[in-house]
């Protein structure tokens, strides 16, 4: 069967430096939801590396992010999108008529601990299982493998 990318639903996750948040939430949809989405993350300053905390927290539900590399928001990348999720990025995020737009409010990750992030992980995992349901009208696996 060809492969029809305009039948995905296309989602953004955005936040200021793309080193945390919006790499989890990233993460989480393209391993729980497989090929049934398209998935992009990008910042409006992004940082140089991926957080390390984030990282580890990761590593710990059996997803490696350790080779994430942190991307820099572009119009296109939000033209392509159907769905654009924030995380804190503010007015940097532009904003196009037809697009689907939240604002997930969580914690930022900067500069904590493995022990501070694995809450905001599990907060981020939540949402994205329930993105999974609406976009695809299907449950998310259930289990991270």
């Amino acid at each position: 069967m060809p492969d029809q990318p305009d039948v995905l639903p296309q989602v953004l996750f955005v936040c200021v430096h793309n080193a945390g948040r919006s790499q989890m939430a990233a993460a989480f949809l393209t391993h729980l939801a497989g090929d049934r989405v398209r998935v992009r993350s990008a910042g409006s300053a992004p940082a140089e590396d991926v957080n390390a905390a984030v990282v580890e927290a990761m590593a710990e539900r059996g997803i490696d992010i350790s080779a994430e590399i942190p991307k820099l928001l572009t119009v296109d990348a939000v033209q392509a999108s159907d769905v654009v999720i924030t995380m804190g990025c503010g007015d940097a995020c532009p904003i196009f008529p037809g697009k689907r737009y939240e604002d997930w409010v969580l914690d930022d990750p900067a500069g904590q601990g493995v022990e501070a992030v694995c809450p905001i992980r599990d907060a981020i995992e939540a949402r994205v299982r329930a993105l999974i349901a609406d976009l695809t009208s299907a449950p998310a696996d259930t289990a991270i493998r």
